[in-house]
């Protein structure tokens, strides 16, 4: 999210294998599709463009006489993908008889504003902002109180995990008249220069390996000059090539495969889950243990060691042994996009990444930010802000906002850059001590571990407490409309 291990590579897509539909954790949901037509510049008078803006709709646990609404703010991806796996908020709507809505973000999925063309160039990609798709957000929830009776005077709570738990966090900060409170789960709101520095989330990354046994990030951290060695040497690049059963044998040097590896050791941490899913990709419960069971010698030979690499990333690309061959090429495929996050990457969501390969195990990169600005306007002909999210959102001066949970698991590298202590008695922080990205998000599983457990129920207590606090002012804005207009025609009256 190549862009020296920036969002883009480790952030916070979803690689999906061509086969994943055979190895799916994933319920199935009862859900309307819709669409509503949406301004494609909220902020602007002289652009009338519109586009048809996807989402899905559940009213299966919903009472109409005041029920809440739970509303997903959507990813950068199909927003199917995030439904089937947000199984926490369709585990809570019978308790609290909320309808479910996920909505999905502009310039992703079906949700595309210029159809092939919204991708073709930084003029049609100008209102592929987060605050166009907050806004899009709040006219569709405006929308849903004034076209679905007994909607009007429902709470809405806001979810999101990942970059979705950043915008939910956001959208209550932005609209705090719109929805009555936000659970952020996994939100990296820190992850920004001056922030957070850049070699966090590898730190992160590499003592989620370690905790599986010191050999294991040993072996990876000796394997890159292992790599360097070999594509250097007479028949080398072919070895690799062959011994990681490449799709496509290497030609010039190993970079791709140092890339693809690097996204795959951070994507294993996200994943670490403690039983099997499919979110990431096919793998087994606890996958980072699995894949360090075929690194314990740090000590091999160049080429033994790239032969118990690639039993241990087998974990990974092929844990259902459905894959022929790797494809380095292909990080990310699917119902995410990689190249709608690279622009996203190149305006807003710019995140200094590094790696140094003594705290860490991985190939030593520095954070060059002209570097990296450079790349994005060859690629998009626009250039980062990297001052700007923290400058609109408020980074960690957000106390004048409220009704946050600001949720982060310590196994997520993603952890780095999320708020980690309360701000407030209302922004509350809350840490799973076995939790990687998002696990509060995912729907119940026997092997939830404890912490993940403790976790939700403080969740749906404070969410409790929200919606009766908004009951309460909701009952006193009536109070207040009625008096209004006693007020009215008793002047009425007395003219």
């Amino acid at each position: 999210m190549n862009m020296m291990l920036c969002w883009v590579q480790v952030g916070l897509f979803f690689i999906l294998l061509k086969d994943a539909s055979t190895f799916t954790d994933s319920p199935k949901y009862d859900y309307e599709i819709k669409y509503i037509t949406m301004k494609v510049d909220h902020f602007g008078f002289a652009n009338d463009d519109t586009f048809e803006l996807r989402y899905l709709i559940s009213k299966e646990h919903w009472d109409e006489n005041g029920g809440p609404v739970f509303f997903y703010t959507g990813n950068e991806g199909d927003i199917t993908l995030f439904c089937e796996n947000t199984g926490f908020m369709w585990d809570i709507a019978p308790q609290f008889k909320a309808m479910v809505v996920f909505a999905e973000h502009r310039f992703y999925g079906k949700s595309m504003p210029y159809g092939n063309l919204s991708y073709s160039d930084a003029a049609h990609m100008d209102s592929f902002t987060s605050e166009q798709a907050l806004a899009d957000y709040a006219v569709l929830i405006a929308y849903l109180k004034s076209s679905i009776p007994g909607v009007s005077h429902s709470s809405v709570i806001a979810f999101g995990g990942s970059y979705g738990g950043m915008l939910a966090a956001w959208f209550r900060i932005k609209y705090p008249h719109v929805v009555q409170g936000a659970l952020a789960a996994s939100a990296p709101v820190l992850q920004f220069e001056h922030y957070t520095p850049c070699d966090v989330f590898n730190t992160i990354v590499t003592k989620d390996f370690a905790l599986a046994g010191d050999s294991c990030p040993k072996a990876i951290r000796r394997s890159w000059d292992a790599i360097t060695r070999l594509a250097k040497s007479s028949g080398g690049l072919q070895y690799i090539s062959q011994a990681m059963h490449l799709c496509k044998p290497l030609k010039k040097d190993a970079g791709a495969l140092k890339s693809w590896l690097t996204e795959v050791y951070g994507n294993l941490a996200m994943a670490n889950y403690p039983y099997p899913a499919s979110f990431l990709s096919p793998m087994p419960a606890w996958p980072i243990k699995a894949v360090c069971s075929k690194l314990t010698d740090p000590g091999l030979h160049d080429k033994q060691l790239i032969d118990a690499l690639f039993k241990g990333i087998s974990v990974y690309f092929n844990y259902t042994g459905a894959a022929e061959c790797l494809d380095v090429s292909q990080a990310t495929t699917g119902a995410l996009s990689d190249e709608g996050w690279g622009y996203q990457a190149c305006t807003e969501m710019t995140m200094p990444f590094c790696a140094d390969g003594v705290n860490d195990m991985f190939e030593p990169s520095e954070w060059n930010l002209q570097s990296y600005s450079d790349d994005c306007y060859k690629k998009w002909h626009v250039r980062p802000r990297p001052d700007w999210v923290p400058l609109y959102y408020g980074g960690y001066n957000i106390t004048a906002s409220s009704n946050i949970i600001f949720s982060n698991g310590k196994l997520d590298p993603w952890s780095g850059g999320g708020i980690l202590k309360s701000l407030s008695d209302t922004l509350v922080a809350i840490i799973i001590d076995e939790g990687a990205h998002h696990l509060d998000l995912r729907a119940s599983n026997k092997d939830d571990p404890p912490s993940v457990i403790a976790a939700r129920k403080q969740e749906v207590e404070i969410i409790r407490r929200w919606l009766g606090e908004a009951a309460g002012w909701e009952q006193h804005a009536q109070d207040g409309r009625r008096l209004v207009v006693h007020d009215s025609q008793v002047k009425r009256e007395h003219l």
